[in-house]
């Protein structure tokens, strides 16, 4: 499993061909997991109706929670995985495989435990009424049922991608949103199980993945696979995991809090329907956010690689070029948000009410994407070149800094605008930061170079 040639291909091959080669996968990767997403959404939209979407935004809450343990685990042994291949620890990364099973199931156990337990209270924390809160309830019973498989099957893949497998990652992700868009309408149409129908769907998709996961670490052939022994508890190892995944962990419980803070104002300011416009809102954007994010992963080696090797010229190539194309990305959603809004939101529903307040809030909240591009790439480049400190405070600064209290003080000036308002204005303040430190960044390499 030699990676030899690797290096000497990031410090040396064209730019544009190594982004390429490394981020179409991962663009693929995300652009599938953002059509898992939006899947559930017009299905229930289209076979349930206009509450039943409203009620799906509500659980989106618990949909980041579950992703957040899922990343908290995911995250940190991917990292300690790659480190003992790279020192050719084998046996050390075959125990974090066995480890990675473990606490997966363990977290997963405990979480559906604790959210059954108090399901209609943390429902109606999240922003659900008594309209809407059948329809959370129906689709999060099932969800929390095949936690433990969701779990496993995001931790496991994180693993088989961090082991030298990353296209066989890729295709499990493809594989389950194909299940998963295949099954919807045969449990929600034909079999007549409502939004329920979609919930089993998701945890069927994902469990056949899972079994295909367990069929490749369970051949001996792998240098990653279960075996007699390796699944036993090491707890220095469960501590190194939990600590290298915690800062992701701590972004997506953020970012969860921010979705309650805009479920309830929706729910105040407008109602239940608001709540199910921004569901539409929040899909739509999110997709094209997941297809920057795969160009980030295919930026994350070829920056850090040239960092290393100091060759500065090819850090900046890769960085203007990666800015190019997520900004690219975000200009075409912009256009498509402002110019036929009505035309994307009645792929998830008929309902004349809620179509108009998707279209309202989606020209509102994609005011300033085609700045955003940017700013999510500079974020990452510093992650990247070991600046995790200023990547840290730039995701915070859009995902929470600006946004929070924006979202506690417009919606009292400006009602419903106000709420949506805060999201674009969360954006321009973030470009701006962003812009003013990767110019003092630029200025700093250039000053070294001399």
């Amino acid at each position: 499993m030699s990676t030899q040639f690797i290096p000497t291909e990031l410090g040396t091959e064209k730019i544009s061909k190594l982004l390429r080669q490394y981020a179409v996968p991962a663009i693929i990767a995300m652009t599938a997991s953002s059509l898992y997403n939006m899947v559930d959404s017009i299905f229930i939209g289209q076979g349930v109706g206009a509450l039943a979407i409203s009620g799906l935004a509500v659980t989106f809450p618990f949909m980041n929670i579950a992703a957040a343990f899922g990343t908290l685990v995911g995250v940190g042994a991917s990292t300690i995985v790659s480190v003992k291949l790279g020192q050719k620890d084998y046996a050390s990364a075959r125990k974090v495989l066995g480890n990675v099973f473990i606490l997966n199931i363990i977290i997963g156990i405990l979480f559906t435990a604790v959210s059954l337990a108090f399901l209609d209270p943390i429902l109606y924390f999240f922003g659900a009424s008594e309209h809407t809160v059948y329809y959370a309830r129906e689709y999060m019973v099932i969800i929390l049922l095949g936690n433990v498989v969701t779990t496993l099957y995001f931790g496991l893949n994180n693993v088989l991608r961090a082991s030298g497998h990353p296209r066989k990652a890729m295709m499990l992700t493809v594989t389950t949103v194909v299940l998963n868009t295949v099954l919807d309408p045969v449990f929600i149409f034909v079999f007549g199980w409502g939004i329920q129908g979609a919930a089993i769907a998701t945890v069927l998709a994902q469990l056949v993945s899972l079994i295909w996961q367990f069929h490749i670490f369970g051949n001996k052939n792998e240098l990653l696979h279960f075996h007699k022994g390796s699944i036993r508890p090491d707890f220095r190892i469960m501590k190194d995991m939990l600590a290298i995944g915690l800062s992701p962990f701590l972004m997506n419980v953020a970012s969860c809090f921010i979705v309650i803070l805009i479920n309830n104002g929706m729910k105040k300011y407008s109602g239940d329907l608001a709540i199910g416009a921004f569901g539409i809102v929040n899909r739509v954007s999110f997709m094209f956010v997941l297809i920057i994010m795969g160009l980030n992963q295919g930026m994350q080696p070829i920056a850090g690689y040239n960092y290393g090797a100091r060759q500065i010229s090819r850090v900046m190539e890769v960085l203007k070029l990666t800015v190019f194309f997520a900004t690219l990305i975000t200009t075409a959603a912009f256009l498509i948000g402002e110019l036929m809004p009505g035309l994307v939101t009645r792929v998830f529903t008929a309902d004349e009410e809620l179509i108009d307040l998707s279209v309202y809030g989606l020209r509102i909240t994609l005011m300033f994407f085609p700045l955003i591009g940017a700013q999510i790439v500079i974020a990452n480049f510093f992650q990247s070149i070991g600046m995790a400190g200023k990547a840290i405070f730039l995701s915070l600064i859009r995902q929470a800094l600006v946004l929070i209290p924006c979202l506690i003080f417009l919606p009292g000036f400006y009602g419903l605008t106000g709420v949506w308002a805060s999201m674009p204005v969360s954006d321009l303040v973030a470009c701006i930061v962003s812009t003013a430190m990767i110019i003092h960044q630029i200025r700093k390499f250039k000053t070294e170079q001399l």
